[in-house]
C-alpha cells in the first residue's frame, strides 16, 4: 500500500531547475526589450487618453497622440525635443526613475531565470570564471538600447528632432548602472561578491545611500511647504489657463513628471549655492532675483523676488542635520564600538552622497522655453562642493554621535 502513496518532493538546486536555466541570450534580450516597452506602453496609453480628454479627439490622428507620447518617453531618456522651434532638454525625472523601476524589477527575473548558468559558489570562491551576468547585461543592454533606437526611428521628425545620441547613451546607462545590479542581485552572483568585500566598505555604502535619502527627503518636505504656504498662487494660475477638467487633469498629471526635479532644485537652494530659473536670475537662501516666470503652477513655490528675510540664512543647517541624521540610522542598522570606524564611515557615506547629490543636480535643469528660460537648471558644481562639505560634515556628526550612544548602551562580545 505504501507503494502507492505520493514520494515526497524532492529540493530542487537553481543548478537543477530549468525555470533557473533559460537561455541567456534570449531571456537577457527579451528583458531589456520587456523593461524598454513597459514604460513606452504606459507613456503612448496615457497620451492618447490625453488626446481624448483635452479636445474629445476632434483634433489631430491617434498617431499625432502615440508620437508625443514616444517623444515623452524618449525625453526620459534624455533625447531633448524642439517644440515650434524651442529646444527643450529638461528631463522629467519621474518618467526616468519609472524606467529606472522597470529595469530593476525586470532585471531582477532576469537574473533568477539564468541564476542556474555557471559555476556554483564553491567554484566561484575557487577562482573559477563566472560569465552569467555579464552575457546576461549585454543582451540585456542590447534589447533595452533596441527598442530605444526603433522608438526614434518611427517617432523623430525633422520639427521634433531629439537627439538620438543621447538617448542611446541614457538607456544604456539605465540598463548597465540598474539593470547590471538587478541581474546579479537576481542570479545570487551579488551575495557571493558581497563576501569578499570589507564590512566598513559596505557599511560606508549603507551610510551613503541613507544620507542621500534623507537630504532628499528635506528637500522635497521643503518644496511641498514652499508650495502649500503659496497655493492660492497655484491655484490662480491653473484658473488663469482657462482649461476644462480634463485637460487641467492632464496638466497636473505632468507637473507631477517634474517633482523629482523640483526636489533636487529645493536641496540645491537648502545647501546654499540655489539655482536659476532663467539668465540672470538666482534663487538661494540669500539672494533671491527673479524675472517673468511661465505659467507653471509649481513656480508658486518660488520666494518673492528682493529681500529675503534673516532667517532663511538657517536652512541651510538642515542638510548637515539630515545628513547626521541619515549616517545615524544606518549605523544603528550596523553598530560599531570603535571611534575610527564611526567616523569614516559617517564621513565618508556623506562625501559620497555628496559627490552623488551635485551630479543628479546637473541632471536635473536643462531648457525648458525660449529665449532666458533655456538657463533653468542648480548651480551645479557649486552644489557639489557645498554638497560634500555639508554632508561629509554631518555624516562625520551622526557617525560619531552614534557610536558615543552604541558605546554607552552595547556591550563587547568575544
Amino acid at each position: 500500500m505504501t507503494s502507492l502513496l505520493p514520494a515526497p518532493a524532492r529540493a530542487t538546486s537553481p543548478a537543477t531547475d530549468l525555470r533557473h536555466r533559460r537561455p541567456l541570450l534570449a531571456v537577457g534580450l527579451a528583458g531589456g526589450a520587456t523593461a524598454a516597452l513597459g514604460l513606452l506602453v504606459v507613456c503612448l496609453g496615457v497620451a492618447v487618453t490625453g488626446w481624448f480628454l483635452s479636445d474629445a479627439a476632434s483634433h489631430g490622428a491617434p498617431r499625432d497622440a502615440l508620437r508625443i507620447g514616444a517623444l515623452g518617453w524618449l525625453m526620459a531618456h534624455g533625447s531633448g525635443v524642439k517644440v515650434q522651434g524651442v529646444v527643450v532638454t529638461a528631463v522629467p525625472l519621474l518618467l526616468t526613475l519609472l524606467a529606472a523601476w522597470s529595469c530593476w524589477r525586470v532585471g531582477h527575473k532576469v537574473g533568477s531565470s539564468v541564476s542556474g548558468h555557471g559555476p556554483d559558489a564553491d567554484q566561484i570562491a575557487d577562482g573559477e570564471r563566472d560569465w552569467t551576468v555579464p552575457v546576461a547585461l549585454t543582451a540585456f543592454a542590447l534589447g533595452y538600447t533596441a527598442v530605444t533606437a526603433v522608438t526614434l526611428r518611427l517617432a523623430a521628425t525633422s520639427a521634433t528632432a531629439p537627439d538620438g545620441g543621447r538617448a542611446i547613451t541614457w538607456s544604456l546607462g539605465l540598463a548597465l548602472l540598474v539593470g547590471g545590479p538587478a541581474i546579479a542581485v537576481g542570479s545570487g552572483r551579488a551575495a557571493i561578491w558581497a563576501t569578499v568585500v570589507p564590512a566598513n566598505l559596505r557599511a560606508t555604502a549603507a551610510t551613503c545611500r541613507a544620507v542621500l535619502r534623507s537630504v532628499l527627503l528635506a528637500g522635497l518636505v521643503a518644496f511641498v511647504v514652499a508650495l502649500a504656504v503659496d497655493v492660492s498662487t497655484a491655484v490662480n494660475v491653473m484658473a488663469g489657463l482657462r482649461l476644462s477638467g480634463g485637460e487641467a487633469a492632464l496638466y497636473g498629471l505632468l507637473s507631477l513628471l517634474v517633482l523629482p526635479n523640483a526636489t533636487l532644485f529645493s536641496t540645491s537652494y537648502l545647501l546654499g549655492p540655489g539655482f536659476m530659473v532663467g539668465a540672470q536670475t538666482m534663487v538661494s537662501p540669500t539672494v533671491v532675483v527673479t524675472g517673468a516666470l511661465p505659467a507653471f503652477p509649481l513656480l508658486a513655490a518660488l520666494p518673492d523676488s528682493g529681500t529675503v528675510p534673516a532667517w532663511t540664512v538657517g536652512l541651510m543647517a538642515v542638510p548637515p542635520l539630515a545628513a547626521a541624521l541619515g549616517a545615524a540610522l544606518a549605523q544603528r542598522r550596523r553598530p560599531t564600538l570603535r571611534w575610527e570606524e564611526g567616523a569614516l564611515r559617517g564621513c565618508a557615506g556623506g562625501v559620497l552622497a555628496g559627490v552623488l547629490l551635485g551630479w543628479l543636480s546637473l541632471l536635473a535643469g536643462g531648457a525648458v522655453g525660449p529665449g532666458r528660460m533655456q538657463l533653468v537648471q542648480p548651480y551645479a558644481f557649486d552644489v557639489l562642493v557645498h554638497a560634500i562639505t555639508a554632508l561629509g560634515i554631518g555624516g562625520l556628526v551622526g557617525g560619531l554621535v552614534m557610536t558615543w550612544w552604541q558605546r554607552r548602551t552595547l556591550r563587547p562580545t568575544d
